[in-house]
């Protein structure tokens, strides 16, 4: 990410200050599993491109530890402050270069991203979660640009593209609507 895209970032995060908070993205309220009370890994969560945070608090206040992951410090800021005023104490906040991002490999149960696309970060997400773990994605296709046409095509899937990253995995869900895709998808134990 360059300073420059940090910087814009950075400036939609501060006027969005004072407002109210995001609720978490329905898709992952309804797909999420019960975190476990082993402290395993299974139970870490990993929330890319978090913005201010509300799918990563919510999956903290599940039970989750959850580490926020963007490239904005003022989103980051936001979130921490959410954190505090709900006495969150298993939230990590990850300022990270989303074009290269760094996780680990088969480290967490859980992985969601929401509006965010860097098609270079896909085997990364693949390679981050543990046999078995879950990622939750949505995300715009080129059907938004009937809503927004001066949109940038390089941050839109194409028809099919997201469910073909994930076609070898266990899909729960698989959608497109007429401006995004989804996916829910079970990495597989094996092979």
């Amino acid at each position: 990410m360059s300073l420059a895209e940090r910087q814009r970032w950075d400036q939609i995060f501060t006027s969005r200050a004072g407002g109210p908070f995001p609720a978490p993205d329905p898709l992952l309220l309804q797909y999420t599993p019960p975190a476990r009370a082993d402290g395993t890994q299974r139970s870490r969560a990993l929330d890319i491109a978090c913005g201010r945070g509300q799918n990563g608090l919510w999956l903290a206040e599940q039970g989750y530890s959850a580490d926020l992951i963007d490239g904005s410090r003022v989103a980051l800021t936001q979130a921490r402050e959410e954190a505090g005023g709900r006495g969150l104490r298993t939230v990590n906040f990850l300022l990270m270069d989303l074009d290269a991002p760094i996780l680990e490999a088969e480290n967490a149960g859980l992985i969601a991203v929401f509006r965010f696309l860097n098609r270079s970060l896909f085997p990364v997400l693949r390679a981050a979660l543990l046999p078995g773990g879950r990622i939750i994605y949505e995300t715009f296709h080129t059907g938004y640009l009937q809503v927004n046409p001066t949109f940038n095509r390089a941050f839109l899937l194409e028809p099919g593209e997201l469910a073909a990253q994930f076609e070898d995995w266990r899909v729960l869900r698989s959608v497109e609507t007429e401006h995004s895709a989804q996916i829910v998808a079970l990495k597989p134990t094996s092979g």
